[in-house]
């Protein structure tokens, strides 16, 4: 079963965000309660880079979540003032979201991530900017580890996240992470892996990005995906995360190993769920009708 975590609280959303920067609680106590009620087992508060304001900013969102919802947070911002901040107030363990490898982020987070006894999310964003491929995210998340473990922080309180990139841009990418995912057991024992799955669809026609996003989880589930930061509205997928539709995951499976299916003799949603997953393997170039062909 994968660990969800709600990604709704997001300043960037077009409903959310006027709330979060108006400091308007009632829509943010609804949502937060409404992902509570869905199922979500943790929250992401994503208030952005937020310079100016930061710190008040995570401090107030904090304290009216928690009077809504007993989960625990995952506290995403570049802000790590607003970070301390918002850990003096949880209630709960927290999760900072994210540590990547530029020295300011290694040196301002891990002392603050060891001194509350938090969970990290660490982020193969490296020096250079993305990773190319599986080897480079195995490269970064091993140097990622070790100046965690050399300041106290245990593998087990490590979760990592590999970048999710768009299915637009470079199928090379899409494909990496699930490599990845793979063998990151095997590099980083006792580490967690998580995504924002959402980042899969990212760019795409609002009617497909479901459908994207549900069949990306189920190929890295599939190679053994801890958490996941996802959209607390899509109930289809949470759903495959809590293992109740393996109809979809069958399919899904099938499409992925290979299997010779007769198209037409299968229903429409199933038809679907095969075209995406030939589009995330890069059996078929992406474009907007990927579903219509």
């Amino acid at each position: 079963m994968v660990i969800l975590i709600g990604e709704n609280i997001n300043v960037m959303s077009q409903t959310i965000g006027p709330a979060l920067k108006e400091r308007r609680s009632e829509p943010v106590k609804s949502l937060a309660a409404f992902e509570t009620r869905a199922g979500m087992d943790m929250l992401d508060l994503n208030i952005g880079p937020a310079k100016k304001t930061g710190a008040e900013l995570m401090s107030w969102l904090v304290n009216i979540v928690q009077e809504v919802s007993c989960l625990p947070l995952s506290l995403d911002t570049t802000n790590s003032m607003a970070i301390e901040d918002g850990l003096r107030l949880c209630r709960q363990r927290a999760l900072v979201n994210s540590v990547s490898l530029q020295p300011e982020r290694l040196e301002t987070l891990l002392p603050l991530v060891k001194q509350y006894g938090a969970e990290m999310v660490g982020l193969l964003w490296g020096i250079e900017g993305m990773p190319r491929d599986a080897n480079e995210r195995c490269l970064l998340a091993v140097e990622l580890v070790y100046e965690a473990n050399e300041r106290g922080i245990p593998n087990e309180d490590i979760w990592i996240d590999p970048i999710v990139t768009p299915v637009s841009g470079e199928i090379s990418q899409v494909n990496a992470c699930a490599e990845f995912l793979a063998i990151l057991t095997e590099i980083a024992p006792g580490c967690k892996s998580v995504v924002g799955l959402s980042n899969i669809s990212n760019g795409t026609p609002a009617p497909l990005r479901p459908i994207l996003n549900r069949t990306y989880l189920i190929m890295l589930m599939r190679h053994g995906l801890y958490g996941a930061i996802v959209d607390a509205f899509d109930k289809e997928l949470l759903d495959i995360a809590r293992g109740r539709r393996p109809d979809i995951v069958d399919i899904v499976h099938q499409a992925l190993e290979g299997e010779v299916l007769n198209m037409s003799s299968l229903p429409k949603w199933q038809q679907d769920y095969v075209k995406t997953v030939k589009v995330l393997t890069g059996r078929t170039l992406y474009s907007h009708s990927w579903l219509e062909v």
